[in-house]
């Protein structure tokens, strides 16, 4: 069982990792004009399968 677990903690690290920097360098976002800027997205839902 703790072999198991082991694993699973090194996939979910390796998962994490993989994504960090996928997409080249990280650049700083242009800055928005002064005053009240608020902007985003937010999903949420569930998902079954039978």
């Amino acid at each position: 069982m703790t072999q198991y677990m082991l694993f699973a903690g090194l996939a979910l690290l390796l998962a994490t990792l993989s994504g960090c920097g996928a997409d080249g360098a990280p650049t700083r976002p242009d800055d928005p004009p002064p005053g009240l800027h608020v902007s985003g997205e937010a999903r949420f839902g569930t998902v079954a399968g039978l």
